[in-house]
């Protein structure tokens, strides 16, 4: 019975770890939360464990919590290459002679749409927030 139940708890672990290396998306943030609740679980399992002399067993439960518990809290940010001008004028939907009030206008409007409270993603209001840098930048 030992086996099945280390079996079953690392298939839920490998479960909760691949549903966290996903792109998170609206609504699926509460993978985090679960994952970190299984984590304090197995760690309180683990010292049960020690408790009554399972030393193997309360290693490889306080191990796969503190795994689970930390892989939970990392998130990965998405990376950002330069914009180029064109880019950014496309991004924020100003001409090539808009004036800075102009360029912080759209930049607010885009910013309203691409916010992750809002609905966007952290990618796309670094990619908005990238465009305004960069013509902000130029004047």
């Amino acid at each position: 019975m030992g086996l099945i139940g280390l079996a079953l708890a690392a298939i839920a672990v490998w479960a909760l770890v691949r549903l966290g290396r996903q792109t998170e998306r609206r609504g699926r943030g509460h993978w985090r939360v679960t994952a970190t609740l299984l984590g304090s679980v197995m760690l309180a399992g683990g010292a049960l464990a020690a408790f009554r002399g399972a030393w193997l067993l309360a290693a490889g439960l306080a191990g796969a919590g503190l795994y689970v518990a930390w892989a939970s809290r990392t998130r990965i940010l998405p990376r950002t290459e330069p914009i180029t001008e064109a880019e950014a004028r496309a991004v924020l939907g100003v001409g090539p002679r808009a004036t800075e009030a102009e360029i912080r206008a759209a930049w607010k409007r885009a910013m309203a749409r691409a916010h992750p409270d809002q609905g966007g993603t952290e990618g796309l209001a670094t990619r908005v927030n990238a465009a305004r840098d960069r013509l902000l930048g130029r004047r």
